[in-house]
This record gives C-alpha cells, sequence and structure tokens, in this order.
C-alpha cells in the first residue's frame, strides 16, 4: 500500500524536482532510507513509495503509485526503483501515461523475467511467498509494454551472493538474486556495474553517486 506521509521524505533543492523511490519485492519502506539521505544530499526532494508487494496486482500497485506522484507540486519528477519495483514504474507508465517529466533509473530490476523467482514457483511455498507479484516477475506480458520514453539508466550488481542461490537458473553473473542479463533493458541510454550484492545496491555510497549523477546528467559516466 501506499505511505502517504513519504515517511523517507526530504526536501532537497536539486533542480526543483523530486525522487520517488520504489522498494521492491518483501520490503519494507524503512530500507530505502539509506538511498534517500544520500540523495537528499544531492540536493533532491525524495519520497518513498512502499506497496505490498505480496497481495496486490502490478495493476492495484501502478493506480497508487500514480496516485502517490499526483500529490507532488513540483513538473519534474525523477523516478527510482529498486529490484520489482522497476517494473511497477513499468506499469505506472503503461497504465498512466501521462506523468511529469524526469528520469528513471532502474537497480537490479530483471526487466527480462527472474530465473529465481521461476524456481521459486516450482514449489508452494515459493508461490505464497511471491503472491501476486509473480506474475511481474515470470510473464512475460509486463515485458511486451513499451518502456517510457523518457532516459532510462540501469544499474546492476555483480557479487553473487544471495536469495537466487536457493533457485539457481542458468548460468551467468549476478548480484545474488538477479542475474545480470536479466536486468539489460534495450531502452536504456547508460548501464553501470557494481561489485555489489543485491542488497547491497541500496546501500551503497558508489551506487547511490551514480544515481545521483544520472538524475542529473542523463548518464552514469563522464
Amino acid at each position: 500500500m501506499t505511505d502517504p506521509t513519504g515517511r523517507c521524505a526530504r526536501t532537497g533543492t536539486a533542480q526543483g524536482s523530486t525522487v520517488v523511490l520504489v522498494n521492491g519485492l518483501w520490503m519494507p519502506g524503512w530500507v530505502l532510507r539509506f538511498l534517500a539521505r544520500r540523495l537528499h544530499r544531492c540536493g533532491y526532494r525524495v519520497r518513498c513509495f512502499t506497496y505490498r508487494s505480496i497481495a496486490c496486482s502490478l495493476e492495484e500497485d501502478a493506480a497508487r503509485l500514480h496516485a502517490f506522484v499526483g500529490a507532488e507540486p513540483e513538473q519534474v519528477v525523477h523516478f527510482v526503483g529498486y529490484s520489482l519495483g522497476g517494473i511497477v514504474i513499468r506499469a505506472l507508465f503503461h497504465y498512466y501515461p501521462g506523468q511529469p517529466a524526469g528520469r528513471i533509473v532502474t537497480l537490479g530490476t530483471p526487466h527480462q523475467g527472474s530465473s529465481a523467482a521461476a524456481g521459486a514457483a516450482r514449489f508452494a511455498l515459493g508461490r505464497r511467498l511471491i503472491g501476486k507479484s509473480l506474475p511481474a516477475l515470470v510473464s512475460a506480458e509486463a515485458r511486451s509494454w513499451p518502456w517510457p520514453a523518457r532516459e532510462t539508466g540501469v544499474v546492476a550488481g555483480t557479487l553473487n551472493f544471495g536469495a537466487g542461490l536457493l533457485f539457481p537458473g542458468p548460468g551467468g553473473v549476478s548480484d545474488g538474486t538477479v542475474r545480470l542479463a536479466e536486468t539489460r533493458l534495450a531502452e536504456a541510454v547508460d548501464v553501470a556495474e557494481f561489485p555489489v550484492t543485491h542488497f547491497g545496491l541500496l546501500i551503497s555510497g558508489a551506487v547511490a553517486r551514480a544515481v545521483c549523477r544520472f538524475l542529473e546528467t542523463g548518464r552514469f559516466h563522464g
């Protein structure tokens, strides 16, 4: 569900814009505060959108996020989605394309589907644990939706330690939960890789600095 108070909200002045952070599967909103604090130091007003990732469908999450963004006074709203949060952002623009101007960054988002989720779905317990988010992670439907026509950066981790080790898929580099190949997005204008785990993407200072750079310039490098 939406946190209407924006509990990690912080006021900044970068370009007079807001950054909306969107959490991932099973994630309480407070976890986003690590990244929120660093983006705030870059001068952005930061708000965290949280939702019930197991109980709600992508369409329901998109509706709540749309209402959340509608309460923002700024004309520029950037989106930063962590893991499943990047897919929720895609759903937002699919169902509600008329969003404020801004850039998008995804952190460890399985744009090409999640082999770890597909592995978990083989078991009844795994299906219950992922709940209504399972189609978003394993179905091709969301991947068929056009990506928003705005500058998008993709960040991926390469330190293979995490939940994905329980349900291994095809070999390759991963952040321990999402494989590097799964984070690829054809529409991305820039890609950055860091030697961190899936959770490490949220707490790494280097990742936060790269996100700030992309939101400011549209590129991670240079």
